[in-house]
């Protein structure tokens, strides 16, 4: 097996996820290139990499989303590899594809990878073919006419989603017959605006259910790994906002299932990297269905380093290298509980408002269990033109309670001024008495915040 020992790696994104790539390189000892928009010249990332490329004006058309000046940038700085981050074009199979015609690596899954497991009416199949558990669903609809015969062959309430893509965009709840016609008609148009493709499918809608997922990794070596488990029910619409790693409600036995079906699809299709199986647990029926595969590093991922101590972003460079993974799947343990808030600049108070501007004050928590991945300052401004988030809030604790009371104590001790965010939320979330009997599902936030917020 080839190793590939690079030296030089570009960074493809921006934010927190670019500090935390350039940390790992570092640890690594790798050499970072950041590629940043005119708006990012300042950031924190810019500060720490080694050196930094400008790639176009801040809006992401124009620069986080041009592959070809990434390319350009790769080359001309001598970058022999390239890390996507996440979003952007990290699950675009074109970005492998055009890294390996000129000689780049991609730090991530193989182009084939991306864009089976992009395809959800693909991926649904393959499921469905291995024996894992899928929603009752449609196949593929493109016209009102067939959502309308699906729809009456599924019954309501149903969740329109997109075939390719991801995000919650284009996703609606059918709830009866009469909403059909524009839910269809306004999620077709809104997944043909963010992905280029407007292909939809129907699934039966679960009310009472809980978001969770299994990371797995592979490498050019034929090993495949799970590392645990994590809960990412707290959404708003359709968006993560609290994740916690393991998910404490489920038995032995169904992780067991759990671990054993994300697997089975990620060993099907001979994965390579780190990715994310997603999965939908009925607590009604307690029976589990595949959601969909992300096929890149989850914003997410810490509270899996924080439970196993394996750092996700070195293995995945160690994976791109040629190398094999260090454990076998006996050598990888849960300790404790994980907490993660993902911080942004919005106004609860106001329907979630994005708020951009000046940081003015930025005092964070400290502790030998809090960590915070963030690219932010005092001083620092945050603009419109980028998704809202300005830090990854991680607690862990000894038990699932320990871990709400640490976070809660973070929280109080995070004091950020010139800009409104999350956090007094959070607070409201950590001191709910449901939520710290964890009796939540994905509807949760919305039903206990609502309609105020």
């Amino acid at each position: 097996m080839d190793i590939k020992d690079f030296s030089r790696v570009l960074i493809a994104n921006r934010g927190e996820i670019a500090l935390r790539i350039i940390r790992a390189c570092q640890e690594l000892d790798l050499e970072t290139i950041l590629a940043v928009s005119e708006a990012d010249r300042n950031s924190l990332p810019a500060r720490m990499a080694n050196r930094t490329i400008c790639i176009g004006p801040p809006k992401p058309m124009q620069s986080y989303l041009q592959l070809e000046t990434l390319i350009c940038a790769a080359l001309g700085t001598g970058a022999e590899a390239i890390h996507p981050g996440y979003g952007f074009l990290a699950e675009q199979p074109e970005f492998p594809e055009i890294c390996e015609k000129y000689g780049l690596v991609f730090i991530g899954p193989k182009a084939e990878h991306i864009r089976k497991m992009g395809d959800k009416i693909w991926a649904r199949q393959m499921a469905r073919d291995l024996g894992v558990p899928v929603i009752p669903g449609s196949k593929q609809i493109g016209t009102l006419a067939e959502a309308e015969e699906s729809a009456e062959q599924l019954g309501y309430p149903l969740l329109m989603k997109a075939a390719a893509g991801g995000g919650g965009r284009g996703m609606k709840l059918v709830r009866q017959a009469n909403d059909l016609k524009s839910c269809f008609m306004e999620a077709a148009a809104e997944v043909r605006a963010a992905f280029g493709d407007d292909r939809l499918f129907m699934e039966h809608y679960i009310s009472d259910a809980r978001h969770v997922e299994v990371q797995v990794m592979g490498d050019r070596w034929g090993n495949l790994l799970h590392f645990f488990e994590r809960d990412c029910s707290l959404q708003r619409r359709h968006q993560k906002m609290v994740e916690e790693a393991p998910c404490r409600v489920l038995t032995p036995e169904i992780q067991k299932g759990l671990f054993s079906a994300a697997l089975t699809l990620a060993r099907q299709i001979q994965y390579l990297n780190a990715g994310t199986i997603e999965f939908i647990w009925d607590q009604g029926l307690k029976k589990f269905y595949f959601l969909e595969m992300n096929t890149r590093i989850q914003v997410e991922h810490p509270v899996t380093e924080m439970i196993t101590g394996v750092d996700l972003v070195k293995e995945q460079i160690r994976i791109a290298q040629g190398r094999e993974i260090p454990y076998t799947q006996d050598e990888i343990s849960s300790d404790g509980h994980a907490i993660e808030c993902r911080i942004t600049a919005e106004s609860p108070e106001n329907g979630f408002r994005p708020c951009p501007g000046e940081i003015r004050e930025w005092k964070t928590p400290a502790g030998s269990n809090i960590r915070l991945d963030t690219h932010c300052y005092a001083g620092y401004s945050v603009t419109p033109h980028y998704d809202s988030l300005l830090a990854k809030l991680i607690v862990k604790g000894p038990s699932r309670s320990e871990a709400i009371n640490g976070m809660d104590g973070a929280l109080a001790e995070f004091h950020v001024s010139g800009i409104d965010t999350t956090i007094p939320f959070y607070q409201k979330i950590m001191k709910n008495d449901q939520y710290r009997r964890w009796e939540i599902n994905t509807n949760w936030i919305e039903n206990t915040f609502s309609p105020a917020q």
